[in-house]
């Protein structure tokens, strides 16, 4: 297979932010950022504790609260995104965590606000509103912060946990990124960073990809007891804020955070749970065939067909491909992510001072989404620069509400993603006239919406037990490997053969160590994505303009709010079957081309 030229591929342009991390400007927005926050703080704290307020007062309080969070924020953003591009580098792993102190020293002038916030009287908070229309454009980010309520401690604990999460939480997934960022893989003579070795699990070549395999494997191996370690730390660090939060299960916290009940997490988790069979399990049975084999080893699953181009898909082609397939859909869309290349707010190739994966990082309304990617020149490079601009498309209608409503819940933030992915899909499809060529891409397109449903439910469910029987004591390797092996088993089925080099791969799912129970979010949204382009292919009128809206709306609505124009209600027990059907009727689809 040809390749693409990583040394050519374009790099994010950050001086949107600030020129370099020498700027003075940052020595002044610290200085500035400082002073506002004492200042705030001297003006309001304990000013909304008693009835001797206005709703004027409260309206101008979230203003400034807003506006100091959107400048820390800004030096936080610039910090990270810094820092993922050039995670080997010294001087700027040292400038991201100057930063992340000196703002989170600044913050804790402001931890008492929402705290406050929360305590004030339901009648009080009511009449407010009712005084002052500003304030009521506010009223979906108070009612969030609201929902923490009971489970919020006293100010001086709360400022101490913040101040220490320095020294604890953050730090352990500090350790754990530059740790496997540090790690290189011994690979035909060459040591490789992860995200080249991860590419390679989906090469033609069988024997190049069990290389990989073991070569992945082999690697984390060598630093598999302190991932454990760190996995057990911060597993311990949840249980014991759930603990003094009064959360009654480890995945209660993220739940609230999302705007989403316990019951439909469970409904949703239960049913592509009872369709593996039809699901993966069916699939990877007619991969095998498709790949001549009695079963998959796991290397495989990824792995492309005999029959499928090999031809590397150069960058340019790759934005044609996703900019013409939003352009079908949205003419608006197109123009904003037409954004992101021509003023550089992507950073494209795959290098070893990287962040491995993808991520559309929003930062601040002020000035704009980036998003970081690993091309290759992969179909599948192709689907998550869809993916990721999806996000960044997103992130930018959103940003017209400001920073604290702009910001949307988890089971909405993959809604633009997984449709961006689906309509460059169907655009794909539909220029395509060979068999050959057909099967292909509806194999990698089931591949990719079982990697998003059934894979991270997989996820799911590990995180599930590694938090329940990390309550019981500390977890050895051997355990943790064990409850990997079991719920990737249950969701892979007989078709794929478990060999003993897949133990360790849990290690390297950063999710599981960034955001506990985030993985979830990734088959909500393809559920839901699904049941949404059914709706669009049904016909559905001014589709285009209600999605745009949903879109919009950031996170000033709940998720049944935003659902409710297209007819569709996530609370139904038939809705996440209506999801999954689009997937099998894909399976259906590819059944029949395996004959031909």
């Amino acid at each position: 297979m040809s390749s693409v030229n990583a040394t050519s591929l374009p790099r994010w342009n950050l001086t949107d932010f600030y020129h370099s991390i020498d700027d003075v400007a940052i020595t002044k927005d610290l200085e500035k950022a400082d002073q506002i926050a004492r200042q705030f703080a001297k003006e309001y704290e304990n000013k909304f504790k008693d009835t001797n307020w206005s709703a004027t007062d409260l309206a101008t309080a979230i203003h400034q609260h807003e506006s100091i969070e959107e400048l820390l924020s800004k030096l936080i953003s610039f910090s990270y995104l810094n820092y993922t591009t050039h995670l080997t580098d010294a001087a700027v792993v040292k400038f991201f965590q100057h930063i992340q102190e000196k703002v989170t020293t600044f913050s804790t002038h402001l931890i008492f606000f929402t705290l406050d916030l929360n305590n004030i009287d339901d009648d009080a908070l009511a009449k407010a509103y009712s005084e002052n229309a500003d304030l009521r454009r506010y009223k979906p980010w108070i009612d969030n912060s609201r929902l923490f309520r009971p489970h919020q401690l006293d100010n001086k604990l709360e400022q101490l946990l913040h101040e220490k999460s320095l020294t604890s939480r953050s730090a352990w997934i500090r350790l754990y990124d530059e740790t496997l960022a540090g790690l290189t893989f011994d690979y035909d003579g060459q040591s490789l960073p992860i995200a080249q070795v991860l590419d390679l699990l989906s090469h033609r070549d069988a024997n190049v990809r069990k290389s990989a395999a073991l070569s992945l494997s082999q690697g984390l191996t060598t630093r598999l007891p302190l991932f454990a370690m760190i996995t057990n730390v911060l597993a311990k660090d949840k249980e014991i804020d759930d603990t003094w939060r009064q959360f009654p299960h480890p995945i209660s916290a993220r739940n609230l955070s999302n705007q989403v009940e316990d019951d439909v997490v469970n409904a949703l988790a239960t049913a592509v749970k009872s369709n593996y069979k039809n699901l993966s399990h069916r699939y990877y049975k007619l991969k095998a065939i498709c790949l001549g084999v009695d079963k998959l080893e796991y290397w495989d699953r990824n792995a492309p067909l005999p029959d499928m181009e090999d031809q590397a898909i150069q960058w340019e082609n790759a934005q044609q491909i996703v900019l013409d397939a939003y352009q079908e859909f949205s003419p608006q869309m197109a123009d904003i992510g037409t954004r992101f290349f021509t003023k550089n707010w992507i950073d494209v190739p795959s290098l070893a001072s990287k962040h491995s994966g993808a991520f559309s990082h929003s930062t601040v309304p002020s000035v704009h989404p980036y998003i970081l990617l690993n091309y290759q020149g992969k179909l599948r490079d192709v689907m998550t620069l869809a993916h990721e601009l999806g996000h960044g498309i997103h992130q930018v209608l959103a940003s017209e509400l400001g920073l604290f409503l702009s910001g949307t819940p988890l089971t909405i933030a993959e809604t633009a993603s997984v449709f961006g992915e689906m309509l460059t899909f169907r655009s794909l499809l539909q220029q395509t006239t060979s068999i050959k060529q057909r099967r292909s891409l509806i194999a990698a397109k089931i591949e990719d919406m079982l990697n998003t449903s059934v894979r991270q439910i997989a996820f799911f469910e590990y995180e599930r037990k590694i938090h329940n029987q990390r309550q019981a004591g500390e977890l050895s390797v051997d355990e943790i490997n064990q409850i990997w092996m079991e719920t990737q088993g249950e969701a892979l089925g007989e078709s794929v053969n478990l060999a003993p080099a897949l133990m360790p791969y849990w290690s390297y799912i950063s999710h599981f160590i960034h955001a506990p129970f985030y993985v979830y979010a990734y088959a909500f949204g393809d559920c839901l994505v699904n049941s949404l382009y059914s709706v669009y292919e049904q016909g559905h009128p001014d589709f285009a303009k209600k999605y745009l809206d949903l879109l919009s709306a950031g996170g000033s609505k709940r998720h049944h709010e935003l659902l409710a124009p297209f007819n569709l209600d996530t609370r139904d027990p038939e809705f996440w079957q209506k999801g999954l059907n689009v997937i099998i009727n894909l399976i259906d689809e590819f059944e029949t081309l395996v004959e031909k």
